[in-house]
């Protein structure tokens, strides 16, 4: 099995982790947690090798951290990597660090955080965390067994990566977006290898675009087979990131066990420089392809989420994307026509453009895909 070793500590992790955004819910509800599937999956995950699970306050209306608490019960806190994140947003004075922090123990059932990380830095949320002094407060919790190792998560331009990187000299790890579609976003490839530089380990997260890269049109598909057939198109997105040595570690969202399964064994297989030149080079001729063809940039994170007044905005973007990329824009349509709030009900309060870790003019955005789906 091909562990990997974590930047500067003494960890070594399956290259793989279990990212708990996507858990399987009950009715379409992404706040009604499957909880014994989920629990199923994640104990089957750390049975079979993987030692890092991720959550975070928000994730699934704020439930995700309690079912991580519920699978890691009877043992397993033991046989894993525990990682969840400050809600930096939430955060407006010294008083609030400790607040969320213990609340987020207690959801979790346990007694210290293995890997605690500055939820979604960006510029501003950055200031914030200085202002409030939460490097200090968490080099505390540190010194109290509260806290192993600290990290942050990253959603800006590379600059302001890189003045995060070097604001701390002890941060353990940066977690950066990152896949064959993004070398250039936020952070990028010189994100990646700049925090590797500095002794930071590098976790990825949406390595395959909120399941964008899993779901290609054929003739994209085809391109990936005609140089080795063998291997699916998850794999394709996955051995992208394995392949370079500056990847720690790489996280997944899973929502069935049959992912789960699958992208286990994919991560058994992987090492670094696992892709030949002929492989590499297919990722560039995909890519180019897929911008041509994907009109909005939204990966389904949900940060956007709650609206205001009820759009489910990730999924209306998905279902727009999809018509495109599929080539069936009167099914988009049909599967418009039976969202309980359309669109066009955007009252443009701003809100969900604040939050949204792609930067994306959602309010243009919601005009545009209602004119289009709804004729009006």
């Amino acid at each position: 099995m091909a562990l990997r070793k974590f930047g500067k500590t003494e960890e070594y992790l399956f290259p793989l982790g279990f990212g708990t955004m996507r858990l399987p819910v009950i009715g379409g509800d992404n706040s009604r947690i499957n909880e014994e599937e989920a629990i199923r999956m994640i104990r089957y995950a750390i049975d079979n090798g993987l030692n890092y699970v991720d959550t975070a306050y928000p994730y699934h209306g704020g439930n995700s951290e309690i079912v991580v608490g519920y699978a890691l019960k009877d043992g397993y806190r033991k046989k894993t990597n525990l990682a969840t994140k400050l809600p930096t947003w939430l955060i407006n004075d010294k008083s609030d660090l400790d607040k969320y922090f213990f609340e987020q123990l207690k959801k979790l059932q346990t007694d210290y955080v293995d890997f605690y990380l500055l939820h979604t830095l960006d510029k501003g949320l950055f200031e914030k965390m200085v202002k409030v002094d939460a490097v200090t407060w968490a080099e505390k919790k540190i010194k109290e067994g509260y806290i192993r190792y600290l990290g942050f998560s990253f959603h800006d331009e590379f600059p302001v990566f890189k003045s995060i990187v070097d604001y701390y000299p002890n941060w353990t790890f940066a977690q950066i977006q990152l896949n064959y579609l993004d070398t250039e976003y936020q952070a990028g490839l010189k994100g990646l290898k700049y925090a590797h530089e500095k002794g930071l380990a590098v976790i990825i997260m949406e390595p395959l675009r909120g399941g964008e890269l899993a779901n290609l049109p054929k003739q994209i598909e085809e391109v990936f087979k005609s140089v080795n057939p063998e291997r699916s198109i998850v794999e394709w997105g996955f051995d992208f990131l394995w392949n370079m040595e500056e990847v720690s570690l790489v996280l997944s969202g899973m929502s069935t066990m049959e992912q789960v399964k699958e992208n286990i064994n994919y991560a058994k297989r992987s090492y670094p420089g696992m892709l030949t030149p002929s492989e590499l080079e297919v990722y560039n001729r995909v890519a180019k392809m897929i911008h041509e063809l994907r009109p909005i940039g939204c990966t389904g994170c949900g940060y956007c989420q709650p609206c205001t007044v009820g759009i489910n905005i990730p999924e209306i973007f998905d279902i727009y994307n999809k018509g495109y990329l599929f080539g069936n824009m009167e099914r988009a349509k049909r599967r418009y026509s039976f969202e309980k709030v359309k669109a066009s009900e955007c009252i443009e309060c701003g809100n969900c453009e604040a939050q949204c870790p792609q930067g994306l003019p959602i309010r243009e955005l919601l005009k545009k895909v209602h004119s289009e789906l709804a004729g009006g």
